[in-house]
């Protein structure tokens, strides 16, 4: 029986290194593993620890795509954008310097580029023990999958991808996007005033329009409670992993990682 071709994902940031493998015609993941990362240890030395301890990493894969965890990013109008300038997108949201090196991901359909900074170590030594592999920020992903979300209805909607100390905001309409911002955040009343502020800057009816919720939250959560106390429409997004049966996971990690799950 010819072998499935599969698909080697990798999740990676200064904190923890994650990756799932995926059977490319089914879409089916059949392997999981992540992984914290030390930052009083150099990154060279834990990804070299990490390729010992999960041999599967060796396999032989038909793609690979490393997806960069990272907020150094900011999303520019294709109409807008010129390749000899990518610092100058990002100086605005955080602290460049002259020897940083700069990427985008071009979303050709959405009309839209994401420019950010890589990893460029992380990269390095992943070429040299993987080969060729594409690599993204993790939030080009995001966007691609909620914008396509967002073509499906004809009205304003807000997406909020709750992480554990921050959270990434999407306002899109018709599958284009309105706004994209990442925020910190400590308590539930953090997250409700940028919430709310984002809403009254873009002059959005908490009437009205819906939000909607994905990853690390629950209904029970305090982060729900509070937008529901101000928000009439929420809906939190289940997620829609295909996962096979013999990997046994909590129910929370695909939510967790759901930008992982749902590529």
């Amino acid at each position: 029986m010819e072998q499935s071709l599969q698909k080697l994902i990798i999740q990676v940031s200064l904190q923890k290194f994650t990756f799932i493998i995926q059977e490319i015609e089914s879409k089916q993941i059949h392997h999981f593993a992540s992984e914290g990362l030390n930052q009083n240890r150099t990154i060279e030395d834990q990804l070299q620890s990490l390729f010992a301890k999960h041999e599967i990493l060796t396999s032989s894969f038909e793609d690979i795509l490393v997806l960069h965890d990272s907020n150094l990013n900011t999303f520019v109008p294709t109409a807008l954008f010129d390749e000899q300038a990518l610092g100058s997108y990002l100086q605005y949201n955080t602290k460049v310097f002259s020897t940083d090196f700069f990427a985008f991901d071009e979303l050709t359909d959405k009309k839209i580029n994401n420019v950010y900074i890589p990893y460029v170590q992380i990269n390095n030594f992943l070429l040299d023990r993987l080969g060729a592999f594409t690599y993204q920020n993790i939030n080009t992903a995001l966007v691609d999958y909620l914008l396509d979300l967002s073509a499906q209805h004809s009205e304003i909607e807000v997406y909020a991808h709750v992480q554990k100390d921050h959270f990434e905001l999407i306002v899109a309409q018709e599958g284009h996007l309105i706004l994209f911002n990442s925020f910190l955040y400590h308590t539930a009343q953090d997250f409700i005033y940028y919430l709310l502020f984002v809403y009254e800057q873009l002059k959005l009816d908490p009437e009205l329009v819906p939000l909607k919720l994905l990853s690390r939250i629950e209904k029970e959560d305090s982060l729900f409670e509070q937008a529901y106390t101000y928000i009439r429409h929420i809906e939190i997004l289940e997620e829609q992993a295909l996962v096979a049966p013999s990997l046994l996971l909590h129910y929370q990690v695909p939510k967790q990682h759901y930008i992982l799950f749902h590529l």
